[in-house]
């Protein structure tokens, strides 16, 4: 029959509609389906790792899985990235150059520029938006740091979250670090995991692995052919340094020889292993104000000792990364695709300088610095912890800058700037079923960009010309598939630009152009260097002087270029806020049972002023427990009742100490925490009970920067410990009694704004 023109619902169906079901002939939509024998797709993607940290390049650590699949692949010593973070995955995911994508330093800041939007704009198309139309499965783990530090909490918009940008499922840190004991937050899919205590056991790196090995077991259960793409972000090998202590003995490997001999024994590696002729030379240590690494020897020997413990921490950590591979290869073995998966291992920047010359037992202490690199009068920016809790999961540990330059191996300089040492990262890809010829080492250029379109091409997957109607973007990265598969074939990419916060680099044929921004520096007036990397791989010799015309022929291509890529205007303080995130540090109040709050809202209540918590509590003989926490075993504060008594605790970077009042009569009373702002970032603490003064703890270095962690918790010590005593008596010690409401009121702000600038800029810069 014909349908009549006032009937609806019925456009688009291809069958034919009566009026009874004999009359009517079913149809069905198509499935989106992949190619036949599409391969399956992982990408590692390790943060803050070296050149030189696993064994295909050089690498005294024992990373047996990673060794087995640079067998079976190749191994690129030319293959870069952006100096940090945010930018590096923006690029990777999206095949973008970072400051197009809106991401020209990290997400935790907002200035308001087109290069700084730190947000994914709706006319970018990002790889697993791709690979799921064309018919995968899409996951991801781990650390995302795509989403601004303001845009964390259950309020906000979520388009620039995995699952908004092509992936079916994540689990992960939204954050660009985290604890590995004690998350202070993660999210499943589309919500923040509402764990208040973390099981016995729990390791970040194992639960990620766990989950990513579950959905893989999960797919092939309910569909035997569909592809899968994995892109599993570690957390790991961003400080703060924890390891399992199992694991932590797996990193003893005679660190106590030091940095110097360590980089000399990997430099010659690197050579037996052809990663680098003969003729090549590392570069000399750091010696650069600021960069500069001591020769071991000059150390004294209780340096020597704790140095190489946090280097062995680190080690240990490596080996965590490879188990967790060779788990992920494991599972994909036994479902008999590990022929026919592509797998990619790579860093989103070089090794890092963040624990500074000494390293520190108080990760986030150590970022609280002014422009010249020093602290406030009587800052203590590495808390004297003991050296046996280095590792575990009581402290925040980073190892000193001489073994980020180990990690940086044969290279200058580290993550944050445009030599390579920030920028040149190990790069192994496998597929042995599509790419069978592809094995040993590749020495032609490619960059983080050219990631994406290698593997869609590789997939043979083609991208759409739209995104949910609106024209994509071009992207600028290109397939490397001639060069990965051939060691005579030319690189697709011949030149690109890089630039962060004032550090600029410009590739061309093998000519690199550089520039070191240092403190106080004009932003357009730059000190260029060049350096020919076919010759000089690690960047010794300055050629600037005696070809000037090349020089400024060069520059003015990465004028061009960085016109072309949005990267004007060049933000150095990068510390501006949206005004609209004034509101954070409204007033709130919380009820029992309110989930954790999240870490930035949370901080934005107490950081760098004055505030008052009231607490709205029944007292009764036999209650106890906490009634407010914020923070955790690297910073925070407390206040719970015992034995009839109101104690308040405070960690200052993992110095505890705490004050209790007297007994405290039974009934309904009002608890007030005030803390008032003194000179020199501290604070004085006050307990009131009803109106009258109880116990104070005076003259208490703020938590500011990344600190406190762990955003608020009501009625109990949620995630991280604030107390480790309290913890491992109590648990997280909920209150026993009635607690009715907790209200914080933010005061003023007894800082100056110029120096909350400088300090914030530190601490984000630092923690990307």
């Amino acid at each position: 029959m014909t349908i009549p023109d006032h009937a609806r619902g019925y456009d688009g169906f291809t069958g034919r509609i009566g009026r009874s079901e004999a009359d009517s002939e079913p149809a069905w939509p198509a499935q989106v389906r992949a190619r036949p024998h599409a391969p399956n797709i992982i990408v590692v993607l390790v943060d803050d790792m070296g050149f030189s940290d696993i064994g295909p390049y050089g690498s005294e650590i024992p990373t047996p899985h990673l060794d087995a699949l640079a067998e079976r692949g190749v191994v690129s010593t030319n293959h870069h990235t952006t100096p940090v973070c945010s930018p590096a995955r923006a690029a990777l995911l999206t095949g973008l150059n970072p400051h197009r994508a809106g991401y020209g330093s990290v997400a935790n800041s907002d200035p308001g520029f087109p290069n700084l939007r730190l947000s994914l704009a709706d006319d970018v198309l990002t790889l697993p938006e791709i690979l799921r139309g064309a018919g995968y499965a899409t996951y991801a783990v781990g650390k995302w740091h795509l989403a601004k530090d303001s845009r964390l909490g259950p309020d906000a918009d979520r388009s620039a979250w995995p699952l908004q940008r092509g992936f079916d499922h994540y689990y992960g840190s939204l954050e660009g670090l985290n604890s590995f004991f004690h998350p202070n937050q993660l999210v499943r899919d589309n919500t923040v995991d509402p764990v208040t205590e973390y099981p016995e056991g729990f390791y970040v790196t194992d639960a990620l692995t766990d989950t990513a090995v579950s959905w893989i077991q999960d797919l092939r259960a309910h569909d035997a052919d569909k592809p899968f793409f994995l892109y599993f972000a570690h957390i790991a090998m961003h400080g703060p340094l924890q390891v399992k202590a199992e694991d932590l003995r797996r990193g003893d490997l005679d660190y106590a020889r030091g940095w110097d001999a360590v980089r000399q024994e990997r430099f010659a590696r690197q050579q037996e292993l052809g990663l680098f002729g003969p003729d090549v030379r590392p570069a000399h240590r750091n010696s650069e104000p600021g960069y500069d690494v001591p020769p071991w020897n000059e150390l004294d020997p209780e340096r020597r000792r704790r140095f190489a413990r946090y280097m062995q921490v680190y080690a240990a950590m490596v080996r965590t990364v490879d188990d967790s591979l060779g788990r992920l290869l494991e599972t994909v073995e036994q479902l008999g695709e590990l022929d026919n998966t592509i797998v990619v291992f790579t860093s989103d920047n070089g090794g890092t300088a963040e624990g500074g010359p000494e390293g520190t037992r108080s990760y986030f202490a150590e970022f609280v610095k002014f422009a010249d690199g020093v602290g406030p009068d009587g800052w203590e920016g590495d808390v004297d912890h003991p050296e046996e809790l280095i590792g575990t999961a009581r402290l925040g540990v980073h190892y000193p800058r001489g073994w980020g330059q180990v990690s940086n191996t044969p290279f200058r300089f580290y993550k944050g700037q445009t030599f390579a040492g920030g920028v040149r990262v190990p790069f192994v890809l496998s597929w042995p079923a599509g790419l069978p010829g592809a094995r040993g080492v590749r020495e032609q250029f490619s960059f983080v960009t050219d990631v994406a379109p290698t593997l869609l091409d590789l997939a043979g997957a083609s991208t759409p010309a739209l995104r949910y109607g609106v024209p994509a973007q071009e992207r600028d990265g290109l397939s490397q598939r001639a060069a990965w598969s051939d060691a005579a074939a030319p690189s697709a990419r011949t030149r690109q630009y890089s630039e962060f916060r004032g550090h600029r680099g410009y590739y061309r044929d093998g000519w690199k152009l550089l520039s070191l921004h240092g403190r106080g520096d004009d932003p357009l007036a730059p000190r260029w260097q060049l350096f020919d990397n076919r010759s000089d791989p690690a960047e010794t010799t300055d050629l600037a002087e005696r070809h000037p015309d090349l020089v400024a022929e060069l520059a003015a291509e990465w004028e061009h270029e960085a016109w072309r890529n949005t990267v004007f205007p060049i933000v150095i303080d990068g510390s501006t806020r949206n005004p609209a995130e004034r509101r954070l540090a409204d007033p709130v109040r919380l009820l029992p049972g309110t989930p954790v709050l999240e870490r930035y809202r949370s901080a934005k209540l107490v950081q760098y002023r004055d505030f008052r918590v009231d607490i709205d509590v029944e007292f009764a003989d036999g209650a106890d427990g906490v009634l407010v926490a914020h923070g955790d075993a690297l910073g925070g504060y407390l206040v719970y009742i015992e034995d009839g008594a109101v104690v308040v605790g405070y960690n200052a970077y993992g110095r505890y100490a705490e004050a209790r009042s007297g007994p405290v009569e039974p009934g309904r009373r009002t608890v007030s925490l005030t803390a008032t702002v003194r000179s020199n970032l501290r604070w004085d603490l006050t307990i009131e009970v009803d109106g009258a003064p109880a116990a104070h703890l005076d003259d208490r270095v703020q938590l500011i920067g990344m600190a406190p962690w762990t955003g608020i918790s009501v009625g109990l010590d949620a995630r991280g410990p604030v107390s480790w005593e309290v913890r491992e008596r109590r648990g997280v010690f909920p209150y026993s009694g009635a607690l009715h409401t907790v209200t914080y009121t933010p005061g003023a702000v007894g800082v100056p704004p110029e120096d909350i600038d400088r300090l914030q800029q530190e601490a984000e810069e630092e923690a990307d």
